[in-house]
């Protein structure tokens, strides 16, 4: 397909403008971050006086150190069970193929469609029946519930597309559903298991409503979710907030920069198989 001068440069502008939009916010709070504190800066102006100090101060007040260990806490309980759960059923519904197989496929469609917000309040009781309430696994089980639907699809939607060849290949040398599965396809999913990882990442990473309503205790949040009782503190010193928002958006950003290739190299790798 041929694509013109014109299309050529109406798409860089539109891109040009998704990059401001994207990123003027950004520089906002930073700017912001670097006034003295307890004023109300206006505008984008830059600080006679920067105060870097702010940021120490935000680590400080907010307790940072506790709450980078909860959230990777939280992390560690939910990236590799939900990444191993998806892999494992993304594989049977999407190669193997079972019976009732698009019975099941139908279900994940409609689990997608279950926003957080329509099972919080049963979630906030059963918690409390089970004694969950206000620890980590509160956050740590609904989670990998909840990002199932998404997960199994995004896996399946791997499987479905791997030749057949190779398993029929595999299956002659002798090879058994579960050398097939870690031996010839685990390894060919390294790129869709990788950016399915970094997304799990980042919304757990930023998870807020669970953390609020089920952990009163924010040093038992995830960092996204403990900022609600930072702003609580802190609400009027704007500098101040705006140096703790940005600690603590900082992780996910170095976790996309430095997995950026493999999460573009999957979206990449299903645009061309599909």
């Amino acid at each position: 397909m041929i694509v013109s001068r014109r299309e050529t440069w109406l798409g860089r502008v539109l891109l040009i403008i998704l990059m401001v939009v994207t990123i003027v916010p950004f520089i906002s709070l930073f700017i912001t971050a670097l006034h003295k504190p307890g004023t109300y800066p206006s505008g984008l102006s830059l600080p006679e006086t920067p105060y870097w100090s702010n940021f120490v101060d935000a680590f400080t007040a907010a307790d940072m150190g506790a709450l980078l260990w909860s959230s990777a806490l939280i992390e560690v309980g939910v990236v590799p069970v939900a990444l191993l759960i998806a892999t494992l059923a993304g594989f049977s519904l999407g190669h193997l193929r079972p019976p009732g197989h698009r019975a099941i496929f139908l279900a994940f469609v409609i689990g997608l469609t279950l926003p957080f917000q329509a099972v919080i309040v049963p979630l906030y009781y059963q918690m409390r029946d089970v004694g969950l309430l206000n620890t980590r696994w509160a956050i740590i089980l609904p989670l990998i519930g909840l990002y199932m639907p998404f997960a199994v699809m995004w896996m399946r939607a791997h499987f479905v597309n791997m030749p057949e060849d190779l398993s029929e290949a595999a299956r002659i040398d002798g090879a058994n559903t579960w050398k097939l599965f870690a031996r010839i396809h685990l390894p060919l999913s390294t790129p869709a298991l990788s950016s399915l990882g970094i997304l799990l990442f980042l919304w757990t990473w930023n998870q807020f409503l669970l953390a609020v309503v089920l952990v009163d205790d924010p040093t038992k949040r995830t960092m996204a979710g403990a900022l609600g009782a930072f702003q609580g503190q802190w609400g009027t010193d704007i500098p101040l907030l705006c140096a703790g928002s940005l600690l603590i958006l900082t992780p996910t950003l170095l976790v996309f920069l430095a997995f950026q290739r493999q999460f573009v190299s999957a979206l990449m790798q299903g645009a061309l198989k599909g």
